[in-house]
């Protein structure tokens, strides 16, 4: 089993750290719960504090229905009408509906403001208990009537129970923002420092490759190794290094997307990987048609199958059959679909294959599928993805593009 390669930190950081995620969830969540678990505590309070101011002007609106004393000033004015907060309905048989903290128009009439303030009476019995006023004859003390008092919550508490949930649908925003405008910035990063790689690569196989060019001519004039074919075989990976280097030089900038035949370009990637891999490494091109033509960059989408072909060579080890079919589909689509005999790839790290940084290898940097799956999505628009997997069967990656 191959070992993961250890990263240096800059690449670390990169890395997806469940774990973290993980702690930072339930930190999160903790934090909600104890905020909402708080409020209600205080709503709790607040509910039973005004279900005892509302019991209290119960009480004395039955005071002074009840009493024949002429001086009843001090409980009008200290009790029923301090009272500038609980939304409050009473009915009585000669005045009918009354309310207090009610909004309602003064300009509508008696009949249409008491069938407005039973309909809200209803609402308000339908989340409290309506608290019954007992009226009595004051001489005798026989009850001859009953009345409710109905209320509902004030509009401060009805805020104090909305709040938190306010509170944390703000955060909660704050949070998503916060968390795209970090992805941005890293993505933004990797691409820097990917092209600044990639263009500083390029230069520096500038030199050696001018080098190599010019040996190659010096070789050709040489009649002992003219007629040998080595001559050949170095004019192929020269030439190979100068596509290799236009890659490199493309990488960062838009590549011109022309229109090419892609059964002619991957069988120019077999073609150079044949003799370069083991004679039992077998490969395989299928097709239906010859002649189907995709919009693509050539030296970028040869380097990303090239790229798949590699590591199926990898996964192989020293013998195996890669197969690379040519399907078209719906909605002018052309499917890639490179599969290898290999040992493939277990499925608990199938979706981090494509994440920078990530390999199974001993020796690697982890960028290659991280690259073609740039190459592929961004700058072709297409998609890369493992279509299947099997440890015993081997790895099918599928490349979708879309046609000329």
């Amino acid at each position: 089993m191959a070992k993961k390669v250890q990263l240096p930190p800059s690449m670390e950081f990169y890395k997806d750290n469940t774990t973290l995620k993980w702690i930072i969830l339930a930190v999160s969540v903790l934090i909600s719960a104890g905020s909402i678990y708080y409020t209600n505590i205080l709503v709790e309070q607040l509910k039973e504090r005004e279900r005892q101011q509302v019991e209290l002007f119960a009480k004395a609106l039955e005071y002074t229905l009840n009493s024949s004393e002429g001086n009843i000033v001090f409980i009008t004015d200290e009790i029923l009408f301090k009272n500038k907060y609980v939304p409050v309905i009473w009915f009585t048989k000669d005045n009918g509906y009354q309310s207090t903290n009610i909004d309602i128009k003064e300009s509508l009439s008696k009949e249409r403001k008491d069938e407005i303030l039973k309909r809200e009476a209803e609402k308000m019995s339908s989340t409290f208990a309506p608290i019954e006023i007992i009226l009595k004859d004051p001489e005798t003390g026989e009850v001859y009537e009953k009345q409710y008092v109905y209320y509902k919550n004030s509009a401060l508490l009805t805020q104090l129970i909305a709040f938190p949930y306010i509170q944390l649908s703000v955060l909660a925003i704050f949070g998503f923002i916060s968390y795209l405008a970090f992805n941005y910035s890293r993505t933004a990063e990797q691409n820097q420092v990917w092209v600044g790689l990639a263009k500083e690569t390029a230069h520096q196989l500038g030199t050696p490759l001018s080098s190599l060019m010019a040996w190659i001519e010096v070789l050709r004039d040489d009649p002992d190794i003219k007629n040998k074919g080595i001559v050949d075989e170095l004019d192929k990976d020269i030439r190979k290094l100068r596509i290799v280097t236009e890659r490199f030089s493309s990488i960062g900038s838009i590549p011109v997307l022309r229109r090419e035949n892609i059964f002619q370009l991957i069988n120019n990637v077999v073609g150079y990987l044949q003799p370069r891999v083991s004679s039992k490494i077998k490969f395989e091109v299928y097709t239906l048609s010859e002649t189907i033509d995709v919009q693509v960059h050539a030296p970028l989408f040869e380097w990303v199958v090239e790229n798949l072909c590699k590591n199926a060579v990898d996964a192989m080890g020293s013998a195996g059959t890669i197969a690379i079919k040519i399907l078209r589909g719906s909605d002018h689509k052309v499917f890639i679909d490179i599969s290898d005999t290999g040992k493939g790839i277990p499925k608990p790290i199938i979706t981090n294959v494509f994440k920078p940084g990530f390999t199974t290898k001993k020796r690697g940097w982890g960028l290659g599928l991280a690259l073609a799956k740039r190459i592929i999505e961004m700058y072709h628009e297409g998609k890369i993805f493992v279509k299947s997997s099997d440890e015993t069967q081997g790895t099918t990656f599928r490349i979708e593009l879309k046609s000329a």
